[in-house]
């Protein structure tokens, strides 16, 4: 059955590709109230004194939509940079695949095209909101199995795929749904964490061997904590490919983005991040700022890696099908 799965995703992705993720095929806005926490000190200890924000993403349904019935949905979270065409490629697989996806759009939605090099415009506290805010709306269209759907997200939204699955987040957020499953695809990995407390959902992450915006062996040391304590995750490293391996092109330098390889923070168990300075909590842009500016350099590298982007392909079409279908 995974050989099938593989196949088919992997069809997909060479012969529709881009073509099939940039088609002008039906969509629809759906807008939600979310608001805009800087970190995840701001959800778990004052959500409710945040500042509000109208939010939307783009839900999309497989061409082969049957009028009865409920079909699983994906929902993606765009890297710092905004949405790219790899992106939109897993998407379109996963359509595919008889997925319905959803695209959250939270840098549109509050006017901003790229974060790389500051990482507060949009952060992961404001995402995560958004995804449940999103998953909140999406309970009413009785078109969606809402007990199946899962989150993947890049980069940015890698972390959002990974950490919306904390205990704290989802409590303090308050809604009664939640994700099937969790594909965080090279996400930010840099906590050592007070409180390891997670959803029963499978989390597994995905990353290169020689990423040098976020470590792999962070996440690894993270993905082994969580081990420890019983949580449901695994790791997939792949051997000599960078950040955005599953892209299309060769690598290149950025030379804005953040390299937080030397970087490594305390999280409490109320959500803030504390700097390596006293302990200082990052809850500020500029604490924030300053955190990084003693710890990460700048210029990164990006650029796909052939191997390592057929394989994300086929791992992500087997792990959505596995754990949205079975």
């Amino acid at each position: 059955m995974h050989t099938i799965v593989k196949l088919l995703f992997r069809f997909v992705v060479i012969h529709f590709g881009i073509v099939l993720a940039n088609s002008p095929d039906n969509f629809e806005k759906i807008t939600f109230n979310s608001a805009n926490p800087f970190s995840f000190y701001h959800i778990i200890t004052d959500l409710n004194s945040q500042k509000p924000q109208q939010s939307y993403g783009i839900l999309r349904f497989p061409d082969s939509l049957e009028k009865d019935g409920t079909i699983p949905l994906i929902m993606g979270v765009n890297g710092s940079k905004n949405w790219a065409d790899h992106h939109l490629e897993y998407l379109s697989a996963y359509r595919e695949m008889g997925f319905a996806t959803f695209e959250i759009q939270s840098f549109n939605s509050r006017n901003v095209s790229s974060t790389v090099g500051e990482q507060v415009s949009v952060t992961t506290a404001m995402i995560i909101l958004d995804v449940y805010m999103a998953l909140d709306k999406l309970s009413q269209d009785k078109r969606i199995d809402i007990s199946n759907v899962a989150i993947t997200g890049w980069s940015l939204g890698g972390g959002v795929a990974l950490f919306s699955a904390w205990m704290p987040l989802i409590e303090a957020i308050g809604i009664e749904y939640r994700f099937k499953a969790h594909l965080a695809i090279y996400p930010p990995c840099l906590v050592e964490m007070d409180l390891i407390e997670f959803s029963d959902a499978p989390i597994h992450i995905l990353i290169g061997e020689k990423d040098d915006w976020v470590s792999a062996d962070a996440c690894l040391e993270l993905t082994n904590a969580l081990k420890d304590e019983a949580v449901n995750i695994d790791i997939t490293i792949y051997p000599d490919a960078h950040h955005g391996f599953d892209r299309n092109g060769p690598l290149r330098t950025e030379k804005k983005g953040y390299s937080t390889i030397n970087c490594s923070f305390k999280m409490r168990s109320d959500g803030a991040i504390l700097m390596n300075i006293f302990d200082i909590p990052m809850i500020t842009p500029f604490r924030q700022k300053l955190a990084l500016a003693c710890c990460a350099g700048r210029g990164t590298t990006i650029g796909g890696n052939p191997r390592a982007r057929e394989a994300s392909f086929d791992f992500s079409g087997i792990f959505m099908n596995k754990h949205l279908k079975n």
